[in-house]
């Protein structure tokens, strides 16, 4: 009892025993400070749209504590006249890395499949580390947050900028005078990016699609440890546990990646705050249907210097367009309901915030929206509204003072206060000298004229008799010091003049002469400074070109629509038991093939004359890597089930026009061969124009790439990249074994799990991605594409499906399928081949232009495919190829590239040829489509028309206007003296197989 009793005297006492003044105290030497500040007779911005004209604002303690037109002032207050003046909240950055290092960036040659074991406890992949916290690496940089606090900016939310689950960002306050208030809030926001950790040595993902499957993963994992399955704790996701009610801050750095985070957002029930990166208007319908809030950088590019034709040339028309569109961005952003904050991310200075900000407004950027963007908005999106971004009472003291409207190219910014600590930018006490003088030096008089800026005044001195005398003014700390210079070139004799301001009206002090003799002056006053008023037209913006889709050339200035459309008498190659038919009539409705028949008739038609020309059903390339974003194989290790093409379609691709213009309606788009186990693919539809996911093909069939042979045992990696198992065809039969045995147990442990009826009492086995894949093939629910060339490796890959009973889809490039085409028919697999690529490397010497057709005389579905974004514009050339080795029919040569990769693909239903009530895909040829003469002149996708060879030649008319008048623009830009960057020819990515891209 008496214990008790002494520690209840304890908590009571010891709180006042170090009160006591007279106890010694080691730390740094405090100022506290409990004055009142009152600011008063300002116009103060409260908030963007609460204004008070004439008000006072009441501080003390770094906080607001009174703000109104009637406040009461305590009698110890520092009374501050600001009459004149403005005073608005300080701005606030939510994306920036402020005072924290990045991790220099480790080469490549090191690294590994395989996690680092000395991570244990952690979360086996090494760029999802959200147990990382910025304070702990944080340090202030006095350098840049005088930057910062110049612009305008008091609060600044900071991260490590790495990794893909980066961890925590800390609120900084930018006080430069009290070290112990900056950090706000420690831990104010979790974060993410799809990009790599940059000290990390573990391979996988090395693409785009790898890091948004493995976000899909970390997040089933999580649920998973959440309901305590686990046996082990997991620091990683300890702390996403812990940080999961913080705002989660994705950045994704262009707008389609956008699109994809809001995707992965919207499956697991999360709300990205999605920093951006300044391209949202070129897609603002799908931005705006993610409902997601932003955060948006204002890097505009410079001016492009054009002036060498050569180089000029080498721009593409999306980066002339781009820079010409770019600072509408936030004008469009505003004016469709999206809330974004602004970001001095990407910025190379500091100082042309407020420059490309200006630009913004004067590109139609509301200026009320603008100060939202930057106080009310960052604050309420990182859940502090109660404390900053406004001067509400109970706020922190930040705020700014001007000397005018805050975005007004004219307007000085004084003062920047960070929890009540005064920040001079400019001084506020400086005295408008501007007027007309009479100047006395001496017995000598002269006139005098400063006009210019406040701050940084211009002073024009002639004589009597109205001769320019070379003169230059300077002012600081209310010094005045002006240099007169003797107009005699021979002499060049000066006066140098000095004085304190004191009054306006009557300038004076000292003048010394060049021999050394001294003086006084005196200027006084005789008219004061009047703004001259610009009788010019004000300066409007260059014009804006719109927006197309896609937003580059051949893009169309609206998206494209359905029609019906009356073909009249064409020769119709059906691939249909009718065969080739003569002078006949389709009739496209509602995006399907309505009618065949001669002498049809709509009304509501458009009618096209097809006399003499070929009507077919669209090209499908059943192997293609076009239109695919940041890497198309993800070969860290040697299976990547999980992944898929679906997430990385890239719609805006010129490739994907091409392929429209050679007649080519539906690819499937497959991972590549750099693994035995590729990823899973995507069958698109070719709707030039429209987003990614409009691009897919609805309710498509599930498949998935398996490779053999060279790349999938790394036989020409090269050093730079990792060595993981297999390295030997053996190996890779032991990978498919291996995998398919495994996906049979996951099967097998969710069916006990699911069988017992006291499951939820039990460990639950964890979802994986990849073995759910797997599975799929083993339950004839996926369908496997195989990557294969050697005969020996055919038959093992059959062998092995045959042995988990399931068939083998698809063999592609398979070009010693001939010699083992009886096995092939046998086991009831397709053909996918090239029609005559051979010796291009060493597992292809066996290679025959005959292979195709010897498959196909074996009665094996056979497709010529690209493989390759040249080819796949002339695939009707390569179907013709099959009549001349193989003397395969020309009907039957057509199916190769139409009909026969519908097979394979399991969308024949729907695509392949010319039938009643099949989808709309068509071609109009003007010559015979396996002629090398034949030229596409329509291509049909469900009734929309994606390309037209007359309004092709039109847009080449237009592309070239357009280009001429961006580059007139840009010299202009140049011509005013404008900061211009060099022309950079943008190196395109043609992907193949083997094509390995780090990310």
């Amino acid at each position: 009892m008496k214990k008790t009793i002494f520690l209840l005297f304890l908590s009571f006492f010891i709180p006042k025993i170090n009160a006591q003044e007279y106890f010694p105290n080691n730390e740094s030497v405090q100022n506290k400070n409990n004055n009142f500040t009152a600011l008063t007779n300002v116009k103060i911005f409260v908030t963007p749209t609460q204004i008070i004209e004439k008000g006072t604002l009441l501080i003390q303690n770094g906080k607001v504590i009174s703000v109104g037109a009637n406040v009461a002032i305590p009698k110890n207050a520092i009374i501050i006249n600001l009459e004149g003046k403005s005073i608005y909240p300080s701005f606030i950055d939510i994306y920036s890395n402020f005072g924290i290092e990045n991790p220099k960036s480790d080469n490549n040659f090191d690294r590994n499949p395989m996690y680092d074991t000395k991570r244990v406890g952690f979360y086996w992949n090494e760029h999802i580390k959200p147990e990382t916290e910025g304070l702990k690496s944080f340090k202030y940089d006095q350098t840049k947050a005088d930057e910062l606090l110049k612009a305008g900016f008091g609060v600044i939310e900071t991260h490590l900028q790495d990794g893909i689950a980066r961890g925590t960002g800390t609120l900084i306050a930018l006080n430069n005078f009290d070290s112990k208030s900056r950090v706000i809030l420690a831990k104010a926001s979790n974060h993410y990016a799809f990009t790599r950790s940059l000290n990390s040595k573990q391979s996988y993902p090395s693409s785009l699609m790898g890091m948004m499957a493995l976000l899909r993963q970390v997040y089933y994992d999580l649920d998973w440890y959440k309901k305590g399955n686990s046996p082990t704790k997991d620091a990683s996701l300890e702390a996403l546990i812990a940080n999961e009610k913080l705002p989660q801050i994705f950045a994704t750095e262009d707008k389609l990646n956008s699109l994809r985070a809001a995707k992965i957002a919207k499956e697991f029930g999360l709300n990205y705050i999605l920093k951006g990166s300044g391209n949202e208007f070129e897609r603002i319908d799908e931005i705006k249907r993610t409902n997601s809030k932003f955060i948006i950088p204002i890097n505009f590019p410079e001016a492009y210097d054009v002036s060498d034709p050569y180089q000029a040339n080498q721009m593409e028309l999306s980066d002339l367009r781009f820079w010409n569109q770019a600072p509408s961005n936030l004008k469009v952003l505003s004016e469709n309901g999206i809330t974004f904050a602004l970001t001095t991310d990407k910025l190379k200075k500091t100082e042309d915030f407020r420059t490309n900000l200006l630009k913004a407004i004067k590109f139609g950027f509301d200026k009320t929206k603008a100060l939202e963007s930057l106080t009310t908005i960052p604050a309420s999106l990182i859940g502090r509204s109660s404390e900053i971004g406004s001067l509400n009472v109970g706020t922190y003291a930040n705020f700014i003072i001007t000397s005018g409207e805050m975005f007004n190219e004219k307007t000085i910014l004084y003062e920047n206060w960070v929890q009540g600590n005064k920040f001079v930018v400019n001084d506020i006490n400086v005295k408008d000298i501007r007027g007309n003088y009479d100047v006395t030096i001496g017995n000598e008089s002269y006139k005098m004229k400063i006009d210019g800026e406040i701050a940084s005044p211009k002073a024009e001195i002639t004589t009597t008799d109205s001769k320019k005398v070379n003169s230059k003014l300077a002012i600081s700390n209310n010094w005045i010091n002006v240099l007169v210079k003797s107009n005699d070139t021979i002499k060049s004799n000066f006066t140098r003049l000095s004085g304190f301001i004191e009054n306006i009206e009557n300038l004076s002090g000292k003048a010394v002469l060049s021999n050394g003799n001294e003086l006084k002056w005196n200027a006084k006053k005789t008219a004061p400074f009047v703004m001259v008023k610009d009788t010019a037209a004000v300066e409007k913006p260059s014009k804006i070109f719109p927006v197309t889709f896609p937003n580059r050339a051949y893009g169309s200035n609206a998206k494209l629509t359905q029609q019906t459309i009356l073909f009249k008498n064409a020769t119709i190659w059906t691939n249909e038991k009718e065969g080739i038919l003569t002078e006949t009539d389709v009739l496209v409705k509602n995006g399907k093939i309505a009618s065949i028949g001669k002498n049809l008739s709509d009304a509501t038609a458009i009618s096209v004359d097809a006399k003499g020309k070929h009507l077919t059903s669209g090209i499908i390339d059943e192997h293609s890597h076009i239109a695919i974003s940041n890497g198309v194989n993800e070969g860290g290790h040697n299976s990547s089930a999980e992944v898929t093409i679906q997430d990385v379609v890239n719609s805006e691709d010129i490739n994907i026009y091409r392929d429209l213009a050679g007649g080519v309606t539906t690819s499937q788009l497959l991972h590549g061969s750099a693994n035995p186990i590729g990823g899973r693919s995507a069958i698109v539809k070719w709707k030039w124009g429209e987003s990614p996911d409009e691009m897919l093909y609805k309710n498509q069939p599930k498949f998935i790439k398996f490779a053999l042979g060279e790349n999938v045992k790394q036989s020409n990696w090269g050093i730079d990249n990792p060595t993981r198992f297999p390295q030997t065809r053996m190996g890779v039969e032991q990978v498919f074994t291996d995998y398919f045995q495994r996906a049979k147990e996951y099967e097998n442990a969710w069916k006990t799990y699911n069988s017992n009826p006291k499951k939820d009492k039990n460990k639950a086995p964890r979802i994986d991605l990849e073995l759910q894949t797997i599975l799929e093939i083993i339950n004839k629910e996926r369908f496997i594409t195989c990557h294969s060339y050697v005969q020996s490796e055919i038959l093992m890959m059959m062998n092995v499906a045959e042995k988990f009973n399931f068939r083998v889809n698809t063999f592609t490039h398979i070009l010693e399928g001939y010699k083992v085409a009886d096995k092939m028919k046998q086991h009831g697999v397709g053909a996918s081949t090239f029609s005559d690529w051979w010796a291009y490397k060493f597992e292809v010497n066996d290679a025959i232009p005959y292979n195709g057709g010897i498959m196909h005389d074996q009665g094996i579905i056979v497709a010529y495919n690209s493989d390759d974004a040249e080819m796949s514009r002339r695939l009707n050339q390569e179907a013709a190829k099959a009549v001349k080795y193989s003397n395969v029919s020309e009907e039957e040569a057509w199916k190769f590239v139409t009909l026969n990769p519908a097979k394979l693909l399991h969308i024949d239903d729907k695509v392949g040829s010319v039938k009643v009530g099949k989808d709309a895909d068509l071609v109009l040829w003007n010559n015979n489509p396996l002629s090398i003469y034949a030229k596409a002149e329509k291509t049909i996708i469900e009734g929309v028309v994606y390309f037209d060879i007359q309004k092709d030649e039109q847009n080449r008319v237009a592309i070239a206007k357009e280009r001429s008048e961006l580059i007139g623009q840009l010299l202009n830009e140049k011509n005013k003296g404008m900061t211009t960057q060099e022309p950079k020819k943008k190196e395109k990515i043609h992907y193949h197989c083997d094509t390995l891209e780090q990310n």
